[in-house]
Formats: structure tokens, C-alpha cells, sequence
């Protein structure tokens, strides 16, 4: 007994240790790929004016179809990202929202000008064909964007205690990014950069974030071996 309580002690530090790294490093992760959603969102929203301007101008009706068609994906993707939280959240699986998020701009930056092609021959009133426009570019990838902000609370809470506290300091940061996102779209990438390029730069943006995310993910996995192995 006498040698087998420095041991002992040493042990519990050392768990200690990786468990408040482990929660800080989760914390700041989430709050850090919020903020990165939110700037995708409103970035991408930006765009979705340009991209229709040349076929359907940028009337109050092109903006109000645009408005329209974010917001009905943003209440798909928060209630789906709820119900997804529900069956054994995790970081590995938060990972995949950002990737699938990713991949679902894809088609906007390659197929947007058939899809648009098709939709002003098809509709001619611009009113319709913008919606019909945005509908097709636009509604999966914002769905798929907007699971981030529920499933990221979910992560986050602790407790039933500070859920409410831990919502509302993730959607202020979330809101923050896309603020900051709007202001850096339209002030500055709108001038230095083509619009598939801002594209691009959005897709690369939710892809690293779910590549780091993962990655994070086996270095906490891998803690947690070492913890054991410890024990």
C-alpha cells in the first residue's frame, strides 16, 4: 500500500488532467466550427443574389425568394440536426455534418448555370423562376448547414441546468459568424475574388472544419486509451 499510493495519486492527476483538457478542447471546438457555419451560411446566402442576378436581376422578388428558400432549409436542417442529436451525439458525427455540408455545394458550383439556364426557359415570370432557382441551388446545402447549430447544443450541454445558457451563448456565437460573414462577403471576397471562387472557398471552409473536427476526435479517442491503460 505504502508504494502503490504515489501511483495511485499520480493517476488521478493525470485523469484529471486530460478530462479538463478533453472539455475545454471540446468546447472551444464546437464554438470554433459554429462560428465557421454561421459565416458559411450568410456567405453563401450572399452569393445566391449574384448567381441569379444575370437571369432573374435582383429585384425585391429575386431577395425575397432567396430570403424564403433559406429560411424554410435553416427550420429543416435545425429541426433535423434536433432529432439527429438525439441518438448518441458525438464529435465523429458532428464531423460528418461539416463534410456533408461540403459536398452539398458542389453541385451549385458546377451546375448552377444549366440549372439556371433550364429554369429561365421553363418559367418565365421571375418571380416563380427565381424561387424555383433558389430552391434547387440553395435548399439542401442550407439544410444541411443549419443541422450544425442544434446538434453543436447538444454536444455542448452538460446539464439541464445550463442548456439554456449553453444555447444561447453557442447561437451568439453562431450569429457572430455570420455577421462577420456578411461583412467580409460583401465588403471585400464580392470584389477580390469570381463567384465560384467564393464557392470554393466556402466548400473548402466546412470541409477542413469536419476534417479538424475528426481529428480532434481521434485525439480524444486516443486519450482516452492512454487514460485506460493508466488506470
Amino acid at each position: 500500500m505504502v508504494y502503490r499510493l504515489p501511483i495511485l495519486g499520480n493517476t488521478c492527476i493525470l485523469w484529471l488532467y486530460l478530462l479538463l483538457d478533453r472539455l475545454l478542447m471540446k468546447k472551444v471546438t464546437i464554438l470554433t466550427l459554429a462560428f465557421c457555419a454561421g459565416f458559411s451560411i450568410m456567405c453563401f446566402e450572399l452569393l445566391g443574389g449574384r448567381l441569379l442576378a444575370p437571369y432573374f436581376g435582383s429585384s425585391v422578388y429575386v431577395w425575397g425568394s432567396i430570403i424564403t428558400v433559406f429560411m424554410l432549409a435553416l427550420s429543416i436542417g435545425y429541426l433535423t440536426g434536433g432529432k439527429l442529436s438525439l441518438f448518441r451525439p458525438s464529435l465523429r458525427k458532428y464531423a460528418i455534418i461539416f463534410i456533408l455540408s461540403a459536398i452539398s455545394i458542389m453541385p451549385t458550383i458546377f451546375f448552377s448555370e444549366a440549372i439556371m439556364d433550364w429554369v429561365f426557359e421553363l418559367v418565365e415570370d421571375p418571380r416563380y423562376g427565381s424561387l424555383l432557382a433558389s430552391t434547387l441551388l440553395f435548399l439542401v446545402p442550407t439544410a444541411v448547414m443549419g443541422m450544425v447549430a442544434p446538434y453543436s447544443v447538444r454536444i455542448l450541454t452538460e446539464s439541464k441546468d445550463s442548456s439554456g445558457q449553453t444555447a444561447g451563448f453557442l447561437y451568439f456565437v453562431s450569429t457572430l459568424g455570420s455577421a462577420i460573414g456578411t461583412i467580409v462577403t460583401s465588403f471585400y471576397l464580392v470584389l477580390w475574388l469570381e463567384i465560384d471562387q467564393i464557392l470554393w472557398l466556402t466548400f473548402s471552409l466546412m470541409l477542413v472544419a469536419g476534417i479538424a473536427a475528426f481529428g480532434i476526435s481521434y485525439t480524444r479517442s486516443m486519450q482516452s486509451i492512454k487514460l485506460e491503460n493508466c488506470v
